[in-house]
C-alpha cells in the first residue's frame, strides 16, 4: 500500500503523537521529526526557552526539504502554518484528558525521576505547572494549544486529514489510516 510521504500528526500533550509517528516511521521507512525539537532552544532542563518563530519555521523548513518522506509530530497551528501546503496527510489524535495526564505523569517520571518531581524536588513547580497547563486543553480558548483551536485548525486545513478518537492501540490507529487511505484511493478511481 502507498502511504503518503509528508504526514503531520498533533493533538493534546499526551495524546500520543510522538508514538504513533514513530510507529509510523518505522513501519514505512519515514524520517520521524518533532515539533518540540525546532520549537524549544536546547536547555537543561529541556522545554525552558522558546526559539524565535521565523527561526524555528526556517529550521523545520529546511529539515523538511532535506528528507524525502517524513512523519512530523507535534503541534505547529500558528506558528508552523506556512508549511501547511506540504503536508500530503494531517492526522488528529484526542484521547480522553484524563488518559493524557495519566501518560503525561508517567512520562515526567520516566524522564526526570519521582524525586525529582515531587513536592520538593528540583522541577516540582515546572512539572505541576506543565501538567496544569495540558488539564486545561479540552476547555482552553483558542489563544492556547486547545480542543478549540485544534479543531478549527484541522477544519481549515486544505488537503486530507483523519481524526482518530479514544484509547486506541498504535496498531489500531496504523489499521484505521491504511483502512483511510485504502477508501480514500478507491474513490479517487
Amino acid at each position: 500500500m502507498q502511504i503518503p510521504n509528508r504526514i503531520h500528526i498533533f493533538g493534546a500533550s499526551g495524546s500520543g503523537t510522538t508514538t504513533l509517528a514513530t510507529a509510523l516511521a518505522t513501519a514505512y521507512g519515514h524520517r520521524h521529526l518533532d515539533t518540540d525539537d525546532f520549537y524549544w532552544l536546547p536547555t537543561d532542563p529541556p522545554y525552558r526557552e522558546t526559539r524565535p518563530r521565523e527561526l524555528r519555521l526556517e529550521l523545520l523548513r529546511r529539515t523538511l526539504a532535506d528528507c524525502s518522506s517524513w512523519v512530523l509530530s507535534g503541534s505547529l497551528c500558528g506558528w508552523g502554518d506556512p508549511l501547511i501546503p506540504e503536508f500530503d496527510l494531517v492526522v488528529f489524535l484526542f484521547v480522553p484528558a484524563n488518559v493524557r495526564i495519566a501518560r503525561l505523569r508517567a512520562r515526567e517520571e520516566r524522564r526526570y525521576g519521582v524525586e525529582a518531581i515531587e513536592p520538593g524536588g528540583t522541577i516540582h513547580r515546572a512539572h505541576s505547572e506543565f501538567l496544569d497547563w495540558a488539564q486545561r486543553y479540552d476547555e482552553g480558548s483558542l489563544e492556547m494549544r486547545s480542543l478549540l483551536l485544534h479543531n478549527e485548525w484541522l477544519s481549515a486545513l486544505p488537503g486530507a486529514t483523519l481524526r482518530l478518537e479514544g484509547e486506541l492501540s498504535v496498531s489500531d490507529q496504523l489499521a484505521q489510516i491504511e483502512a483511510s487511505l485504502k477508501t480514500r484511493l478507491l474513490t479517487r478511481r
